[in-house]
């Protein structure tokens, strides 16, 4: 039954004090109180929650369970969102081109985003077409402010729209074009079928705001469950086993986009590179028998 909320707050010092009587073992108290100070204890506090001990509601850790595990699993979620924010960049900035020149050079309107003409439902189109208004109108991008200054026309080329709307938006736009033809043909750029690349922009446009936003990444339940290809161009996982609401199945995502990107990338080296970081921290955690096979087994920091 819902109560009121009726927790104090608490300094860095209380906290330090609090998580002490509960058993978690700290060996640098003024440094913890920084790191308290700096990053929060809410912050932090998604990462203390697995050292707990079941039941999780009495808040008493579990033996050795200490800060340092806590802010090794923090360091290693900073870590991962930034690789991760390194390869959605490349996806994203690839999409925005395929999607906008692709349809320009199909159709020839260089403004097609604004075409209604060329979309299947008006009320989406009038919806994406707002957003349009708003960030034209709002934009300082000097290539907008010599838009508006040279030319008459009320709406610049696309590859200007494409650059200053959503990705959220420009995924909108073309999951509404009329032409079937045309989606397809952009979507086989990318090796999937449109409904999938559809799906697969959308959710990882929200993974990439959940990097910029610097969400915790690891170990939790994701929302939305994507659309799975049926056919694939590149080599694909045995989705049937995987779960599609754990980050693992997001970063399959990326690695095949990547392949019609940039086949040449880094991105599996780099994350092995950060994995064996994890194993050794899941070594120094099992040298402690703090009991973490919860968190790291079975891919389970990163599925």
């Amino acid at each position: 039954m819902a109560k009121p909320f009726n927790k104090t707050f608490f300094t860095p010092r209380q906290h330090i004090v609090l998580l002490k009587s509960r058993g978690l073992h700290i060996v640098k108290e003024e440094k913890a109180e920084e790191y308290l100070a700096t990053i929060g204890y809410f912050r932090l506090s998604a990462y203390f929650f697995p050292l707990l001990q079941l039941p999780k509601t009495d808040h008493k850790y579990k033996p050795g369970a200490s800060f340092q595990n806590a802010m090794d699993m923090y360091r290693f979620d900073r870590k991962l969102r930034l690789i991760l924010l390194n390869e959605i960049e490349k996806i994203e900035v690839a999409a925005r081109a395929r999607i906008a020149n692709g349809v320009s050079e199909a159709t020839g309107n260089l403004s097609w985003m604004c075409e209604s003409s060329l979309f299947a439902n008006s009320n989406r189109f009038n919806a994406s077409l707002s957003v349009i208004d708003t960030e034209l109108h709002k934009s300082k991008e000097d290539f907008i402010l010599h838009f508006r200054q040279a030319y008459t026309d009320k709406y610049p080329p696309v590859w200007m729209i494409a650059e200053i709307i959503p990705l959220g938006t420009l995924t909108h736009l073309y999951a509404n074009l009329k032409s079937n033809a045309l989606r397809k043909s952009i979507a086989n750029e990318f090796g999937l079928n449109h409904n999938v690349l559809v799906s697969w922009l959308t959710v990882l446009y929200g993974l990439r705001n959940m990097c910029c936003h610097h969400s915790r990444t690891w170990n939790r339940e994701l929302s939305i469950i994507t659309t799975e290809p049926k056919k694939t161009k590149y080599r694909w996982i045995d989705a049937g086993t995987t779960d599609k609401r754990r980050l693992y199945y997001r970063i399959c995502m990326i690695r095949y986009l990547l392949f019609s990107i940039s086949p040449r990338n880094s991105f599996k080296e780099r994350l092995m590179d950060l994995f064996n970081i994890l194993q050794w921290i899941r070594r120094a955690w099992d040298s402690r028998k703090i009991g973490n096979r919860m968190i790291f087994g079975n891919r389970r920091c990163i599925s």
